[in-house]
């Protein structure tokens, strides 16, 4: 699972991710529409998902999922139209939506529930390793290389798709008949009061993926960056990606929520920052702080949703959640897209919002 996710973390295109679709003609709103079609097919499609990962074992269903995502890249890298980025995007549903929960769920019961928020911040730690990697080998590419990142990008999923077939499975793929229902796991995955917990993370995940994903590279562009500077910016917030394996040692420090709520008021400030400034160092510095927030609070995530669930039918409960903050992202990538296609300024203002909603979420969650 560690090679796996250093593997899939390995997108060498992700430095110019918008500029690469821009230059095939998609405009900022068709990305964020693109983005919303492929998140809400990712709500439709967990419920079935969750199901038949079930009855398939998490092994089959990770590495079936693992060569559909090596298939989307392979379409991404040929891809020149609206039409061909919609279906990657789709093909890329169809994968996450069937990974949401399974690759954790493997994670935690690999881990027999001792040290998970460890394994969990490895694991993410490791895929912005990927990342560190994929933007050192794309500075070094000449410029405007956008077709060999992404070819580039199809043979490292194509590397982590042999790994996923060493994987041995961890939960009998036979429910047992004191198993329940998809729909029974889902109600005793939403309750204990977890929803607060995955609206307010999904919301400050949504915006950090949104601001150092996409409108980062808009907000470069802006300050006058070249590409030079931007790929060395990548990388810069690709190695504070690797923060994540930092989160059992803040955690410690100041509490899990305590852990949380500083990572919702350094996405709030990066967001103010990024509205703000026209300086292109206060902008990168801000980026670096988002990034940081999110790969600290994606493991913290991680954990407490598996540490909530007391059901056995893991991955049908990890998917009803998932489907939960799935729906609160997409209306906030929609809204941020809308309003990055008429001001950069006025969507950071917006994320600060969102930010500031999240916090508040994070706050209102009884303790686990």
């Amino acid at each position: 699972m560690y090679a796996i996710a250093l593997l899939q973390g390995m997108v060498f295109y992700a430095p110019v991710a918008t500029l690469y679709r821009r230059a095939a003609g998609v405009s900022v709103f068709e990305i964020s529409l693109i983005e919303a079609v492929s998140l809400a097919l990712c709500v439709a499609l967990e419920v079935p998902w969750g199901v038949l990962a079930e009855r398939l074992g998490y092994r089959r269903t990770m590495v079936l999922c693992s060569g559909l995502y090596f298939v989307s890249k392979l379409v991404f890298w040929q891809a020149d139209s609206f039409g061909d980025f919609l279906v990657e995007r789709i093909l890329l549903a169809v994968v996450q939506s069937g990974l949401s929960g399974v690759d954790s769920a493997v994670i935690y019961l690999s881990c027999r529930g001792e040290n998970s928020l460890r394994a969990f911040s490895v694991y993410n730690a490791l895929s912005m390793a990927g990342l560190v990697a994929a933007g050192g080998v794309f500075a070094l590419l000449p410029p405007g290389s956008y077709r060999l990142s992404a070819l580039l990008t199809a043979g490292s999923y194509a590397l982590a798709l042999v790994f996923a077939l060493g994987l041995r499975e961890v939960r009998d793929p036979e429910p047992s008949p004191a198993r329940g229902s998809f729909v029974t796991a889902a109600r005793r995955a939403l309750n204990g009061g977890v929803l607060p917990l995955l609206a307010g993370a999904a919301l400050l995940a949504e915006v950090c993926q949104v601001a150092t994903v996409f409108l980062n590279q808009l907000k470069y562009e802006a300050c006058g960056m070249s590409q030079g500077a931007m790929s060395a910016a990548y990388v810069a917030a690709s190695l504070l990606g690797l923060a994540g394996a930092f989160s059992p040692a803040l955690a410690r420090r100041l509490g899990r929520r305590g852990a949380a709520v500083f990572c919702a008021l350094v996405c709030l400030a990066g967001c103010g920052v990024l509205a703000a400034t026209a300086a292109a160092p206060a902008a990168v510095a801000s980026v670096l702080a988002l990034r940081t927030s999110s790969s600290l609070l994606a493991p913290l995530t991680d954990e407490e949703r598996n540490r909530r669930l007391t059901t056995k039918d893991r991955a049908s409960a990890l998917s009803a959640q998932a489907m939960v903050m799935e729906c609160f992202a997409i209306g906030a990538n929609l809204a941020l897209g809308a309003l990055a296609q008429q001001s950069l300024a006025a969507a950071f203002v917006f994320g600060a919002v969102l930010s500031a909603a999240g916090l508040g979420l994070l706050l209102a969650r009884p303790n686990a």
